[in-house]
């Protein structure tokens, strides 16, 4: 029993040079939102590309570590939805996503160039992005909101309604497919889903504030885009009372990538292995 004791405690400092391999890939896919203006994962109608580079550690077939940098776009809109209530709501958004993320994969397989071709794979991690919602003017200009304040942030009336980030937090997880090209190409298919700590990434998030009151403290403007509804043909001609809910703060908004990613696999030197059958109890090792 002790040698059994002994040989892990001999084997952990060595773990990360257990078989390793390095992969170093592109990424290209689309990417989408979930949130306040969209209620549906990856509609078709709001697709948008994306892109990335991606470097993974593995110590060893199993278990390894991924970091990478994306960019990409999302954008939603209410004349989309079923809902009516939205509809009438009329508001629209995109923003760019800059993203940098690090974490965990767990292939279910061992996959080796020289052993098995193919795994699946889950992962899960931490990143940090940039992101910057805006809209259309009324002329067609490109319009950033959060200088706004179309809820009200940053308006001494509202002193609850602080101003957003626009670099968060969010957790990346989801799993793919991994199959080897040959013994140096690697190719993956994988859909990611990233919970956000902000619930503005389409702008949207508490209840509408003093139409008036807006106005005097951002201008024309703000009203304008805080509520589009007027810019339908069902408009009732009666603007949202002070209050009246614009957004789901119960929630914070997600955003996605379902992307491919070509990498070159890179075999490191060590093998654990050996080590094993040199130095462990034969009948441990079956």
């Amino acid at each position: 029993m002790k040698r059994i004791i002994l040989c892990f405690a001999l084997l952990m400092p060595l773990l990360s040079y257990a078989q390793p391999h390095h992969e170093i890939g592109l990424t290209a896919g689309v990417s989408n939102y979930y949130g306040d203006l969209q209620d549906r994962i990856f509609d078709s109608y709001t697709n948008r590309p994306m892109g990335g580079i991606s470097y993974k550690f593995f110590a060893n077939p199993h278990l390894g570590f991924r970091f990478g940098a994306n960019y990409g776009n999302i954008t939603a809109a209410d004349s989309l939805s079923t809902a009516r209530v939205k509809q009438e709501r009329n508001l629209r958004f995109g923003s760019n996503i800059f993203e940098v993320n690090g974490g965990v994969e767990i292939n279910f397989f061992p996959v080796e160039s020289d052993r098995m071709k193919f795994s699946p794979y889950i992962f899960g991690g931490i990143g940090i992005f940039h992101f910057n919602p805006y809209t259309d003017g009324l002329a067609g200009e490109k319009v950033y909101l959060r200088a706004l304040s179309t809820e009200g942030q940053n308006i001494p009336v509202y002193p609850d309604r602080r101003e957003y980030g626009i670099v968060n937090v969010s957790f990346p997880f989801g799993g793919g497919v991994k199959f080897f090209i040959g013994k140096t190409i690697m190719m993956s298919g994988e859909v990611g889903f990233r919970w956000t700590n902000t619930d503005y990434l389409d702008d949207v998030s508490k209840s509408y504030v003093n139409l008036d009151t807006l106005a005097a403290y951002r201008g024309q403007q703000a009203v304008d885009l805080a509520f589009r509804g007027d810019e339908t043909r069902n408009w009732d001609g009666n603007y949202p009372n002070y209050k009246f809910q614009r957004g789901e703060s119960q929630s914070n908004d997600w955003y996605m990538f379902a992307n491919v990613t070509v990498a070159v696999y890179l075999k490191a030197f060590g093998n654990l292995n050996d080590y094993w059958q040199a130095h462990c109890p034969a009948f441990f090792r079956r």
